[in-house]
């Protein structure tokens, strides 16, 4: 007579090894290509020597640009920027203040761009109802 306990069990274990290869692959495939996903408008802003001001992290900021061609671009949070005219600005800045009215409007204008653009642009944000404008600068 046989003893029942010599009998083999089927095994109930996964491989989990190939599972750990892919997710490194993955993982690698991701460190390598976040930096490129980063979006934005290409504007060569000034340098200067001074500390970042501190920034509230719940509010989202509204980032108007001047390109060196003197384009004009909205962005929102992680919205994609915007081309919009000059004339158009005024329209968009109220109806962002009217939707978020805490929202910090920030000027990022390109180093080349003439100074009187910057004002201009500044002029429009005021009479749209904009009471403070920060300028984004890069450090030294």
């Amino acid at each position: 007579m046989r003893n029942k306990g010599n009998r083999r069990r089927p095994m109930a274990e996964i491989n989990v090894v190939p599972y750990i290869d892919v997710m490194l692959v993955l993982l690698v495939i991701f460190m390598v290509t976040a930096p490129m996903l980063t979006q934005g408008v290409d504007v060569e802003l000034p340098r200067v020597s001074t500390e970042p001001l501190p920034t509230e992290d719940d509010r989202e900021n509204l980032i108007v640009s001047v390109t060196a061609d003197q384009e004009y671009y909205l962005e929102l949070g992680e919205e994609s920027p915007q081309s919009v005219p000059l004339t158009e600005i005024q329209t968009f800045v109220r109806q962002i203040l009217e939707n978020n009215p805490g929202t910090a409007v920030l000027v990022r204008g390109d180093q080349s761009v003439p100074y009187g653009r910057v004002v201009e642009l500044m002029v429009m944000l005021q009479q749209s109802g904009v009471h403070n404008v920060g300028l984004v600068t890069e450090p030294l």
